[in-house]
């Protein structure tokens, strides 16, 4: 038989395995055990120092951090542990549908409208977990159509026209919710702006659409906006005179 160390274990184990199903800090501290036949002891084996933490609660970081996320995009779930980076954690994910992947991150490649809820996460090691970490709110929407907006429809030859090319208009600015802007002349495209605002002197149709992320993810494109060029007209009029009698 064998007794351990310390006396708190000593009932009921008396075998040579001795096993705490669910740890808590109270059983943290300095264990040894010992063999006995008969009225023979061996000598106490090393100490073992056992420590139980508790690890603080995950908490769940999603990227892009955009407001707004849409059909179609890609989104990274990340469960971080602070302080305990280095230990082997396994992740359990939830809503349960996300079971099935174990590690710290997790990629929806195309997101739907059905991915949309509250997220967590928690992570587990051997036999003991870490708290769920706070639920972060998803929403999904559908995807957006681009709006182009004109300052005016016709100029004179030698002037211009602002064109302002919008996603969702009433959300947050551009700079942080990461579109570019991609303008297109006669189906004939200009180099994108971060702006959403451009000075043209060509009269056409002009369409836009935004796109953001790597890969880029498009919206719908814009409806068409015709622009048209007014020319410079000069009336030469001729003057006749005529002699009297004549």
């Amino acid at each position: 038989m064998y007794e351990w160390s310390p006396a708190k274990l000593n009932t009921p184990p008396t075998s040579n395995e001795y096993r705490i199903i669910r740890a808590t800090e109270s059983d943290s501290g300095e264990y040894s055990c010992r063999g006995r036949r008969g009225s023979f002891w061996t000598v106490s084996s090393d100490v073992i120092t056992l420590t139980v933490l508790f690890p603080t609660k995950p908490t769940v970081t999603l990227q892009p951090s955009w407001t707004q996320i849409y059909s179609g995009e890609t989104v990274t779930f990340t469960c971080e542990i602070q302080g305990r980076e280095g230990a082997q954690w396994t992740y359990e994910w939830s809503p349960a549908k996300l079971n099935t992947p174990t590690s710290r991150k997790y990629r929806i490649i195309t997101v739907t409208e059905s991915d949309s809820g509250e997220y967590s996460c928690r992570g587990k090691r051997s036999f003991s977990r870490t708290k769920w970490s706070d639920m972060i709110p998803f929403r999904v929407l559908s995807k957006p159509k681009a709006e182009m907006r004109a300052d005016r429809t016709a100029f004179p030859v030698g002037g211009s026209v602002t064109l302002t090319c919008s996603v969702n208009p009433s959300s947050s600015s551009s700079s942080s919710s990461g579109w570019k802007y991609y303008l297109y002349r006669d189906w004939k495209s200009y180099e994108p702006v971060t702006s959403g605002q451009i000075s043209v002197s060509e009269g056409g149709l002009y369409s836009c659409r935004g796109g953001r992320g790597e890969p880029v993810y498009y919206t719908e494109d814009s409806e068409t906006v015709r622009i048209d060029t007014i020319g410079e007209f000069k009336c030469n009029f001729l003057q006749s005179t005529t002699s009297n009698g004549n």
